[in-house]
């Protein structure tokens, strides 16, 4: 365990509000929604007890709570708010103003299904829908990286060579309402290794300025240009923060994630907490004398290129896995993120996709096991689909 720190028992959930506690958010504004409730719910009374020191801001929808978070972070607070699945999409005009207008908003979505049919349970097909928004977006797999990056969401969004905001992404209910074993350090280390936030351009009375301006089409093209120069450009600060992090706790975290890659001719890719699962099965795939590894996908935007094609090398065989559909499209996202990465290069591997959990579906090491023996019976060059809805029935 690091120094300076304590060893919880705790909900993921809370464990995200005590991050945002810890991390001294000045302004909150939340409307609850299954799975992420219980984080604002928390906050709330974090506030109201006087533990925390913020305005918490009770409003009427989705779209207004990130609408009043963008007042706030153009007012100068340290801002976060939470949400999930039909919340998202109902922010989804908000979240491009948000990064449009650079305000370091931080927020926590916990990933679940959009309708419909109606379901409370996980997948990633909210996120999927608002991948091109504009913002950094991780991806966690347990409780101590939820914690952990709230905590550096703040130090990624407010960098004043960045000013883009940040979403940390947990699977809902499989990871935001387990209890799980944390490590919390001491709030001086946290306070050592988050400043008070400055803000660079702030709305003030006194000093009068505009955000949100219109842009006639002689400019509109050069805004969005900065924008995403900025957002590309943020990458080798993220690398920065987590070296930071990991100097002071003892947490270090990558783009990609390794998991019994060396000598690895089959790699699988995940995103979020089943890559805990898929963990399982590569392990017991190994001890079968099957060259199997794993690749977690921590970083969704901006998408890691150079860092998936350094840990794909030497592989024949990437098995994508997704949680979301492209409808009415040919590859689901990830894949075909992950296929736009090594598209140029002459000698790449081939890869499959399999879309796996949707609605909340379980998926076990069984599966994922499942899953390697049928992708190596297809002909990776000439698949028999574009890509295969694992465990569907009928």
């Amino acid at each position: 365990m690091a120094e300076h720190a304590k060893r919880l028992g705790m909900e993921v959930s809370i464990a995200v509000s005590h991050a945002v506690q810890m991390a001294r958010a000045e302004a909150i504004a939340a409307y609850p929604i299954t799975p992420q409730t219980h984080i604002v719910e928390h906050l709330s009374s974090l506030v109201a007890n006087g533990d925390l020191e913020a305005e918490f801001i009770n409003v009427e929808s989705e779209h207004s709570a990130l609408s009043a978070c963008v007042g706030t972070s153009a007012a100068g607070a340290r801002t976060f708010t939470a949400t999930s699945s039909q919340g998202l999409a109902l922010m989804h005009e908000i979240l491009f103003i948000a990064s449009a207008l650079r305000l370091p908003i931080v927020m926590a979505v916990a990933n679940r299904a959009l309708s419909g049919p109606l379901s409370i349970w996980n997948d990633h097909s909210d996120i999927m829908a608002a991948r091109d928004i504009g913002w950094i977006q991780v991806f966690v797999e347990n409780g101590q990286e939820a914690f952990d990056h709230t905590v550096m969401a703040f130090k990624m969004a407010e960098n004043s060579q960045v000013l883009i905001p940040t979403m940390v992404n947990m699977d809902g209910f499989i990871l935001t309402h387990v209890v799980e074993a944390l490590e919390i350090p001491e709030q001086a280390l946290i306070d050592r290794f988050l400043p008070p936030y400055v803000p660079r351009h702030q709305l003030d009375p006194k000093r009068p300025m505009t955000m949100g301006a219109f842009a006639m089409p002689e400019i509109y093209l050069e805004v969005k240009m900065k924008h995403q120069v900025t957002l590309m450009n943020s990458y080798d600060r993220i690398l920065a923060i987590w070296e930071e992090w990991g100097r002071l706790t003892g947490r270090h975290y990558q783009p990609v994630e390794r998991f019994r890659t060396e000598g690895a001719k089959i790699l699988l890719l995940t995103m979020g907490c089943l890559g805990e699962v898929a963990a399982v099965a590569v392990e017991e795939l190994r001890e079968q004398g099957l060259p199997v590894g794993l690749l977690s996908l921590r970083l969704w935007r901006p998408f890691p290129f150079a860092a998936l094609r350094e840990a794909v090398n030497g592989a024949e065989l990437v098995i994508v896995c997704d949680r979301a559909l492209s409808l009415g499209g040919g590859a689901p996202p990830v894949l075909a993120e992950v296929r736009s990465a090594f598209y140029s290069l002459a000698s790449r591997p081939a890869m499959l996709g399999y879309i796996i959990g949707l609605g909340g579906r379980d998926v076990s090491p069984e599966d994922f096991k499942e899953i390697v023996a049928r992708a190596q019976k297809e002909n990776p060059e000439a698949p028999s689909q574009e890509f295969f809805l694992y465990g569907v029935r009928g």
